[in-house]
């Protein structure tokens, strides 16, 4: 997702916080018998409303704490009904959503159609300046809530979008999306209750959800306190008493305090530990494909970057890094060098085509150099590679990366990493056009459709398409694939877009990453869904 996203937070003692009743020193743990466990995570970027967060780490908690209409199979990661009960179309383009009776949020409110309609209508209202705005253009309306040109807004609801009774309302798309109703398990088509609207500040210390967890506390910085939600009206309920997100700035801290018995699970395995992790842990170690892929983004809003012949600067650059290499020896290869920019858990038929980034992606130290000169050379004469330095191991990559590069450029300073120190902070640099240079951008699926990985990161103006790259063939080609109602023609098409981001070299794909996790033997039953999260709620303790 998220690569990667208002309001203000609660203040209390100097630290921003969202708190239950009130500060104390106390942190985390677990009650006299209470099966709690404690796991690695980082601050989310924004406060965790649905429609503004499109990052990992808030995503995480979003998928602890809410439930939509469609949820993603943790095994498959196929959409099934979740809060639909069914949704039924004539022609992909008029939906109508029929829920299941007995859902209610975490405060006792019922979940109606009006809880799904009001969030959908919150998300998409420019006013509200959500990141995830974009998900809800496909709604007829949209262009009047939220004009695309910076306008004035002429609506202020959703005019596709209609409350039938406490249990339906209709959709009605501005054209054709075959795949829309499995786009609904994305966190930002949750819903909201009442509470959300009527005091709007309390909510944001404290969100009100309708999954099998509720929050307790959160204290910025240090850790966020999850319960397991007794009255949860899912199958899915939680089978442990609940979860403390312990913050992380170092993910080689988090694995430290693994081993010494001071976290029980770690969900991001440092690159300097894949080496010795099997000796550590034994059969507590898993790791599995996923679908996230790693790319360097650049900034198409910095003219130096958007030339007409910097795009030979962008494919030099490709093929100036070995992704075998770095793969083998960083990653123990974890790492799949990236032939496309999608994901192999996708398989043929979701729309993945391996080598379909040909020559662009095999490294070639004469031809890299070929193409930097012809493209005029590198902007200002190097290459500053941004990224967060408190996980993913990026540090190490992006060191790699510019070793490579500078291998094969001839010259020890080509290419250096320019390292912000928490994820939050490197993401609103991004998101706010503020980096100057290539950029890394990792991308966990929001749900498994080829769509997910071309368009929001690509489409003109899409909410992750923090470098403003845009192409108008690009946009045409994903409105007719998303028309498309036969599967392997849509497909076809995305790929005929994709096909663009490589010629243009939009961003440079490098690997293909597996999800990977740690635990102490208090744990058992932990699996990780093909998003690479934690599967919270199967989790055992004790």
């Amino acid at each position: 997702m998220r690569g990667a996203t208002r309001a203000k937070w609660a203040v209390c003692a100097a630290a921003t916080a969202l708190v239950a009743a009130g500060c104390g020193t106390e942190t985390s743990g677990s009650g006299a018998g209470e099966a709690v466990l404690t796991s690695s995570w980082g601050d989310p970027q924004n406060p965790l409303e649905p429609s503004n967060t499109n990052e990992v780490q808030g995503g995480k908690v979003l998928d602890m704490i809410f439930r939509s209409l469609k949820r993603y199979d943790p095994r498959t990661g196929e959409a099934e009904n979740m809060l639909a009960e069914r949704i039924e179309t004539p022609d992909s383009q008029h939906f109508t959503v029929t829920l299941k009776d007995g859902w209610t949020f975490s405060n006792g409110e019922k979940v109606t159609a009006r809880s799904f309609v009001d969030a959908w209508n919150y998300g998409a209202n420019l006013r509200n300046n959500q990141k995830n705005a974009y998900f809800f253009s496909y709604i007829d309306g949209y262009d009047a809530v939220h004009p695309a040109d910076g306008g004035k807004q002429s609506a202020d609801t959703l005019s596709g979008l209609k409350v039938v009774d406490d249990r339906t309302f209709t959709v009605r798309l501005s054209q054709k999306f075959s795949a829309f109703p499995d786009t609904l398990g994305y966190p930002a088509f949750a819903p909201l209750p009442r509470a959300f609207f009527d005091d709007h500040d309390a909510w944001l210390r404290k969100p009100v959800g309708n999954g099998p967890y509720s929050i307790e506390s959160y204290t910025k910085g240090a850790e966020m306190v999850l319960r397991k939600w007794d009255g949860y009206p899912g199958t899915d309920k939680a089978r442990n008493d609940g979860v403390t997100l312990k913050v992380y700035t170092d993910t080689n801290t988090a694995y430290t305090d693994l081993l010494a018995g001071n976290l029980d699970l770690a969900d991001d395995i440092p690159a300097a530990q894949l080496g010795n992790v099997r000796g550590d842990l034994g059969d507590r170690y898993l790791n599995t494909p996923a679908g996230i892929i790693q790319t360097l983004a650049f900034p198409f809003y910095d003219k130096k970057w958007n030339t007409k012949d910097s795009v030979k600067i962008r494919k030099g650059l490709s093929r100036a890094i070995d992704r075998k290499g770095i793969t083998e020896t960083i990653f123990h290869r974890t790492r799949t060098p990236a032939t496309d920019w999608t994901s192999p858990v996708l398989g043929k038929e979701g729309g993945y085509k391996e080598g379909l980034c040909g020559e662009w992606c095999e490294y070639d130290a004469a031809a890299a150099r070929k193409l930097i000169a012809e493209g005029g050379g590198l902007p200002g004469g190097q290459v500053r590679i941004t990224y967060n330095a408190d996980t993913g191991s990026h540090r190490l990559w992006v060191d790699a990366v510019c070793n490579s590069v500078n291998k094969a450029l001839g010259n020890d300073r080509a290419c250096v990493g320019n390292p912000i120190g928490t994820f939050a902070d490197f993401r609103n640099q991004t998101t706010k056009q503020k980096v100057q240079g290539p950029f890394r951008t990792g991308w966990q699926m929001d749900y498994p459709l080829s769509q997910n990985f071309l368009q929001p990161l690509y489409y003109t103006d899409a909410s992750s398409n923090d470098g403003k790259w845009s192409n108008r063939d690009f946009d045409r080609l994903v409105d007719r694939a998303n028309a498309e109602t036969d599967t392997a023609r849509a497909v076809g098409l995305f790929q005929q877009a994709e096909e663009i981001v490589r010629d243009e070299m939009a961003a440079i794909p490098l690997w293909y990453q597996n999800g990977s996790a740690g635990w102490s033997d208090r744990l058992s039953n932990v699996a990780l869904n093909s998003f690479s999260v934690p599967v919270y709620d199967e989790i055992k303790v004790g």
